[in-house]
């Protein structure tokens, strides 16, 4: 098996191309100020991936930017703080800004030679495009949790990009789904017998961050520690 087996590259975006953990802990920062203790990076962390998960469960309609409100009401409550619903709503519209890794542009740029490059996100369709300013590529698929209606790890997220890719010409066993969150991702691609290739952004941290964690540990086919290490170690399956 090599990486350039694959036609098509699908891409988790929060977390493996964008700085999502970095973005959380900027972002709630006027919340976490606020706590009558000292919260870890991880407790924060952590904290926010129960109540996005839940709040994706109960209300998988909901775009994105319009569910992280929720998420910050929620962590308020947890933490003991007073916040206005103008608060919240700012957290929401923070996503628009997170910042790439230092690493996703170049690598990108370089796959995109080789592959085609597919989004697979839970974000809606306006938080995303703020996002791809950043990103410095044209992908020929953007699939948005608000596309699908649900949120991943479910189904129909799967589904939905699968149909879509035939559509394209694209085979299942022609996609290699990458992405740094097993529960969302590589949990689902496992039962969607979808290649996957695991970016492990949190190599040099314990736990799960900001996502739940997967229950037993999903089988993944490649593994890097960046985008940049992919981009390198496929130019050096060529070089062969």
């Amino acid at each position: 098996m090599k990486l350039s087996d694959y036609k098509a590259l699908t891409f988790d975006v929060y977390g493996t191309l964008l700085d999502w953990e970095g973005g959380m802990i900027d972002g709630l920062k006027t919340l976490t100020d606020r706590v009558s203790r000292n919260l870890t990076r991880d407790e924060i962390l952590e904290a926010h991936a129960f109540y996005e998960s839940t709040s994706q469960r109960y209300s998988p309609a909901k775009k994105y930017h319009e569910l992280l409100p929720t998420v910050y009401r929620r962590l308020a409550e947890e933490w003991g703080v007073e916040v206005t619903w103008e608060q919240c709503v700012a957290y929401g519209e923070h996503a628009r800004h997170w910042k790439a890794f230092d690493d996703t542009v170049e690598a990108l740029q370089y796959l995109k030679k080789h592959y085609k490059l597919v989004v697979l996100t839970n974000t809606d369709n306006t938080t995303f495009a703020a996002a791809n300013t950043r990103l410095g590529v044209h992908f020929d698929g953007v699939y948005t949790a608000e596309d699908v209606g649900s949120y991943k790890p479910f189904d129909r997220n799967f589904d939905y990009m699968i149909e879509m890719l035939a559509r394209q010409g694209i085979q299942k066993h022609e996609i290699l789904h990458t992405a740094e969150s097993m529960f969302h991702d590589h949990a689902p691609a496992n039962k969607f017998g979808l290649a996957n290739c695991w970016i492990y952004r949190r190599h040099d941290k314990k736990g799960f961050g900001a996502t739940m964690h997967p229950g037993e540990m999903p089988k993944y086919d490649f593994q890097f520690n960046s985008m940049i290490d992919m981009a390198k170690a496929h130019q050096a399956e060529l070089a062969e």
